[in-house]
């Protein structure tokens, strides 16, 4: 994981899953376009820290999330 300071994240495209609803609740947005990583920040503090995985990593992170206990 690396923070933001090692990708320029200002004109990122961002995008809130839609399973997110409109109830601007507790929300992560990802950023396309980059190579071999996923840049993540908080819906809530756009402004605020991103995070950047590796694209394994990420996938790992989503298919877990995915596999019932």
């Amino acid at each position: 994981m690396w923070t933001n300071s090692e990708y320029d994240l200002d004109t990122a495209t961002w995008h809130k899953s839609s399973y997110s609803g409109g109830s601007g609740g507790d929300c992560l947005e990802v950023a396309a376009g980059h190579v071999d990583v996923i840049p993540v920040r908080d819906s809530k503090n756009p402004t605020g820290p991103k995070l950047v995985f590796r694209a394994s990593a990420w996938t790992a992170f989503v298919g877990g999330l995915k596999q019932p206990d």
